[in-house]
């Protein structure tokens, strides 16, 4: 199987460029909050120009990955914008910023400029539903914990949230895949760290409070966090969508999670 790696595939070349019937618009966002541009794709179904007001999945990418990454490693990705007839936004969250408003770098401060900064702009140029019941947040691997994190941070924003293979109790790795360099050492801040691990924030969920999704296989290194987080909310009855396949941190196995998660959040979408 493939490990996931960084920079698999092609470079985008152009702002815009075709991905079968679908477009993708390679856009760059200024954010106050850090005070640079960042990049975004903007998935449009084939049919945008005729649309109604469509729902907007954001998909977030994995560690040393860019907004490029999944459209570029799994080759079907932006079909679903025509399967599904939405759009679908892939915004930069740095090769290692893990989705958090740092305390140490404010460089990276990921939190904000994707459930504010990118939703306004993405709003403001683009024919979207412009509340939470036209709005997805999912992602994998450092995505993964980054949807959950900022979904359940801001339920206001967005009513469903998935996560594929992802790090949602980033405790387990004090030392491991660059947490400590926007959070500080574990050792030395562990407040930072206990309150922003996603298992520490179900405080905030309510039954039926977000459309929960997420999956991780039995063979990935983050099998463990996902099952008891799956426990914890079935402790707190918190209702939720939990896969467990066989199959490690690999494309291989997210390609398919991808596919379950959109057919969820489409699902989703037209229940609204």
């Amino acid at each position: 199987m493939r490990r996931i790696l960084p920079g698999i595939g092609l470079w985008l070349l152009a702002s815009t460029f075709t991905c079968s019937a679908a477009t993708v618009d390679t856009v760059e966002v200024y954010s106050d909050a850090m005070k640079k541009n960042v990049r975004a794709a903007v998935i449009k179904p084939g049919n945008y120009s005729s649309a109604r007001p469509l729902p907007v999945v954001y998909f977030l990418h994995g560690l040393l990955g860019s907004y490029k990454q999944f459209l570029q490693s799994v080759p079907e990705f932006a079909d679903y914008a025509d399967k599904y007839n939405i759009l679908i936004v892939c915004p930069d969250g740095s090769a290692a910023g893990w989705y958090f408003d740092s305390p140490v770098n404010n460089q990276s401060r990921y939190e904000t400029h994707i459930s504010s900064e990118i939703v306004s702009y993405v709003d403001s140029h683009y024919n979207t539903v412009k509340n939470r019941k036209g709005r997805a947040i999912a992602g994998g691997s450092m995505g993964g914990h980054g949807a959950f994190y900022i979904a359940f941070k801001h339920q206001d924003i967005f009513g469903a949230a998935g996560s594929i293979s992802g790090c949602v109790d980033i405790r387990a790795y004090p030392k491991m895949f660059a947490i400590q360099n926007v959070l500080g050492d574990y050792a030395e801040y562990p407040q930072r760290w206990e309150e922003n691990t996603v298992i520490n924030l179900t405080h905030l969920l309510t039954p039926y409070s977000l459309a929960l999704i997420f999956d991780c296989g039995s063979e990935d290194m983050f099998a463990d966090v996902n099952k008891a987080l799956h426990q914890k909310m079935l402790n707190m009855n918190i209702p939720h969508h939990y896969i467990s396949r066989p199959g490690g941190h690999t494309f291989e196995y997210m390609t398919t999670a991808i596919g379950f998660q959109m057919l969820f959040i489409s699902n989703f979408f037209s229940n609204r």
